[in-house]
């Protein structure tokens, strides 16, 4: 079993580093290589800096209309929750074991919301005993159960609904909606199962939940998938004849991850989507209601980098491979084993140091006795050698704890957060 240690302890020698600003690539790969150096490969390094810099564009632009709650489960080390709060205004679990990692960093129970379409008994007693902010109801077993727990405790449980539109606009990397799903209440059931769950006395609803689609990077997309939100909060809640306290926009922001991505515009989407989020507000139902963007791999995901160092280099049939110490095992999003559904390289780099070899073409695979365990196919890089170092980009989401780390028992990875130039290790995961 795993179990939790974070080290925040600092040596007299160890140095304080500088803040990580866009384009410096020198200082990033001195952060990366010192980072490797002292905590070896292979490893994560999640620079806050980045996420600060995320956020108050996030803020800046959409910070008018929305809240930011943040999707723990794409990265759901302590240390980084801790650092997050004052600076997200919420939190979002899936599980019991999430909970207790959000408390373990410090946040209150009362910032925190609860989705998951497969909560238990045992992990749903104890959040509703600690006073969960929002269950985030997804069917009507799940309402049932929670009210008969509610009620034996003594409480009346805040609720949102999570609903599943029909339609999902072309445009994102996963669908949760619009088709067969375990994920909140289809919209077509939406009108007979509602009414149910508002008749439930140890339940209040105090708003709706819908995240149909993740990862885009298309900002007409993610505006027409917001529109249809709005549509089905404002049908829904004139049907239930409710005035929502919050609703959760799953925000659908995505992230480069291959080479020839870009960046998403956030000044385009707000442009896009200003008239319909203030005619929304203007609505007198909707004056006072919270709106709240839901998100993970946008604020954290470019925040991070993967290290992996080459044990071995070899030729083979006129292809030359870097066999790295960490590979899918350590890093299942970049193999494309992770939902990719035709497998893209994520772009990457040789982390510099002082040499500036010819680049040519490589395979980089990891340790394991699978073919599948492959990080790069046909990179182009600075010739590989024995003892390279390799920083994989968009690493701070889904790593660690989305990642087979235990497949063949390698050594797991470390975990190392740099904020305001000062590196700690926070690796969770032990042997």
């Amino acid at each position: 079993m795993s179990r939790l240690r974070i080290s925040t302890r600092r040596t007299a020698s160890q140095p304080l580093w500088p803040r990580l600003r866009d384009g410096d690539s020198c200082g990033r790969d001195r952060i990366l290589a010192q980072a490797a150096a002292r905590f070896g490969t292979p490893s994560y390094v999640y620079v806050t800096d980045v996420i600060a810099a995320r956020l108050g564009a996030l803020r800046t632009a959409l910070g008018r209309w929305f809240s930011v709650s943040f999707a723990v489960k794409s990265n759901p080390n302590p240390a980084l929750l801790g650092w997050m709060q004052g600076k997200v205004d919420y939190l979002d679990i899936s599980s019991g074991g999430e909970f207790e990692l959000a408390q373990t960093a410090g946040w209150q129970p009362d910032r925190i919301s609860f989705t998951g379409p497969a909560k238990r008994e045992p992990e749903l007693r104890p959040v509703i005993a600690a006073g969960l902010g929002e269950l985030v109801i997804e069917s009507l077993r799940e309402a049932r159960l929670a009210n008969a727990i509610a009620a034996e405790l003594g409480m009346v449980q805040p609720v949102l609904i999570r609903i599943a539109p029909d339609h999902v606009p072309k445009g994102f990397g996963d669908h949760m909606a619009g088709r067969p799903s375990p994920f909140g209440i289809d919209i077509e059931d939406a009108e007979q199962i509602l009414p149910q769950i508002a008749a439930l006395p140890n339940l209040r609803i105090i708003g709706l939940h819908i995240y149909s689609g993740t990862q885009s990077l298309k900002p007409d997309a993610i505006c027409e998938n917001w529109r249809i939100f709005l549509e089905v909060f404002t049908h829904l809640s004139e049907a239930l004849d409710l005035t929502p306290e919050k609703l959760i926009f799953g925000s659908g922001l995505g992230i480069p991850h291959h080479p020839g991505e870009v960046e998403l515009d956030l000044d385009a989407i707000a442009q896009s989507i200003a008239p319909d989020l203030d005619a929304f507000r203007a609505l007198p139902r909707f004056a006072g209601t919270r709106l709240v963007l839901e998100l993970g791999r946008y604020l954290v995901g470019p925040a991070g980098y993967f290290l992996t160092r080459v044990v071995s280099v070899k030729q083979s049939r006129g292809t030359r491979i870097a066999i790295c110490d960490g590979g899918m095992n350590a890093n299942l999003a970049a193999s494309g084993n992770f939902g990719m559904v035709i497998r893209r390289n994520y772009v990457l780099h040789r982390v510099e140091d002082g040499t500036a070899p010819p680049e040519e073409k490589h395979d980089i695979t990891g340790p394991l006795c699978t073919s599948i365990d492959k990080l790069g196919s046909g990179v182009m890089l600075p010739r590989l050698e024995e003892g390279d170092l390799i920083a994989l980009h968009a690493a701070g989401a889904y790593g660690p704890t989305a990642s087979p780390v235990y497949f063949i028992s390698h050594p797991l990875p470390s975990e190392i957060m740099v904020t305001d130039g000062q590196m700690q290790d926070v690796t969770r995961l032990r042997p």
